[in-house]
């Protein structure tokens, strides 16, 4: 097929969310009750997420219907395009075949609008009145918002400090669909109070606005907590994307030979590609499968397998994971999204088993690749979804040397429209790498909680 553009009907959005639990040859150990230190149970729960989404978190059963309600806003957008990058494929002179996923024509401009529907969905069916939620480099909190506002509910989101003032506007855009933004670490929480009481020029970080996220909700009786990234119900409502991508795939005529996806917290990459996984998982397929972090940040390629807290003050339950450790402050790097000291179990647990490749890039090159693709295909990409760009290169430049006509596929997860200061500081040579030092991971890592 020579289109460069292949489209799905609505009629062909999925009918249900794929569950990879129910294929995986090990699932990972259960998460910890946060004093008992003893495996959580559904009703550990209850106090920050409705009964419908810890169901969901548990569950093993492949299939997982999708409301009609919930679909019915998806169609607003989904299904999403898969596009032929014929340009970048030129500039690189590979025999390459590179192809992404572009869920930057979300109304929210990113991946995250597609959780953020059902989560707001659940809560909203179980009278839940307000949510309290954590936002990186704005994505999900804007995602939060806009859905917050299909289903009538109030929303507050505590944005990590640094990106509050990176990303003004992606700040802005939450306040236009009705959230307060509040700047984290604050003096809302006892957790942010303590923070500020240590470092009060705190940069802030996820595990930071997580804490404050979670004691918010913990302290109303008509809130709920609402995650972005990481748990399993996340990145199941995520799974329309590889859905999606497989059935463009074979519409083109095409077999994917290299997934890749940028990886924070583990939503946009295991909505993307797990879909495909389940092929890896029964032996039909032998494709490679990369989740790219920031060297700032490298959780997959240099954090320890253990069990950990998924916050700084330590309410979340401890998930067993690749992490920094919860004290790990990352540098104020633009792709704020990345910036957290842990991945989700179910990432973590396939990368342990060898079924992915992780790999960190300096934010430098990950910016070189970002004006590449975007002066090649016309779109200014995240700084996130940049770093899965970054390595789509350097693949394509491998098939390059070695002759191979390999098809490469990678998710797109969001635009850089908000995040053109990152890209200024790019352009006149102010931004700078900032590999992370082996004595402050070993200082990290020292203080992880005993299990």
């Amino acid at each position: 097929m020579s289109e460069t553009k292949i489209f799905l009907s609505e009629a062909d959005l999925p009918t249900s969310w794929y569950n990879i639990q129910a294929d995986m040859p090990r699932l990972p150990k259960p998460p910890l009750h946060p004093l008992t230190k003893q495996p959580a149970g559904p009703q550990d729960f209850l106090p920050i997420f409705p009964m419908e989404i810890i169901k969901q978190e548990v569950s093993t059963e492949r299939w997982i219907e999708i409301p009609e309600e919930v679909r019915e806003i998806l169609k607003l957008y989904r299904p999403t395009p898969l596009i032929r990058a014929k340009r970048l494929e030129k500039a690189l002179q590979t025999p390459a075949r590179i192809y992404f996923k572009y869920e930057g024509v979300s109304p929210a401009g990113s991946h995250k609008l597609n959780t953020a529907v059902a989560q707001a969905y659940y809560n909203k069916r179980e009278g839940v009145k307000r949510l309290a939620t954590e936002t990186g480099a704005g994505q999900w909190g804007s995602a939060l918002s806009m859905a917050c506002q299909f289903f009538g509910l109030e929303c507050t989101v505590y944005m990590v400090k640094v990106s509050y003032h990176q990303k003004p506007y992606r700040r802005s855009l939450m306040q236009v669909f009705g959230s307060e933004v509040i700047p984290s670490p604050s003096t809302r929480t006892n957790a942010g109070r303590q923070v500020l009481e240590a470092d009060p020029d705190s940069p802030g970080s996820l595990g930071i606005a997580i804490s404050e996220a979670v004691e918010d909700a913990a302290c109303r009786e008509d809130t709920k907590y609402s995650l972005g990234s990481v748990l399993n119900h996340v990145i199941l409502h995520q799974t329309v994307i590889g859905q999606e991508a497989k059935a463009q795939l074979a519409k083109a005529g095409e077999k994917a030979d290299i997934l890749i996806g940028c990886c924070g917290g583990g939503s946009n990459f295991g909505g993307f590609a797990f879909p495909f996984m389940a092929d890896k998982l029964t032996g039909a397929s032998d494709a490679r499968f990369i989740a790219v972090e920031p060297t700032a940040c490298p959780t997959l390629t240099r954090g320890k397998l253990a069990y950990d807290f998924g916050d700084v003050a330590g309410l979340t339950p401890l998930c067993y994971m690749y992490t920094l450790g919860t004290n790990f402050m990352p540098p104020g790097i633009h792709a704020g999204g990345l910036r957290y000291h842990g991945d989700s179990p179910l990432l973590c647990q396939l990368v342990a088993d060898g079924y992915v490749e992780p790999r960190a890039i300096n934010q430098t090159r990950v910016f070189e690749a970002a004006v590449l693709f975007a002066r090649s295909e016309g779109i200014v990409p995240a700084p996130e979804s940049s770093h899965a760009i970054a390595a789509a290169v350097e693949e394509a430049l491998a098939c390059r040397e070695a002759g191979e006509a390999r098809t490469i596929v990678f998710n797109l997860s969001g635009h850089g429209y908000f995040d053109l200061s990152a890209y200024d500081s790019y352009l006149s040579g102010e931004l700078i790498d900032y590999p992370l030092p082996e004595q402050d991971l070993e200082r990290s890592l020292k203080l992880l909680p005993e299990v």
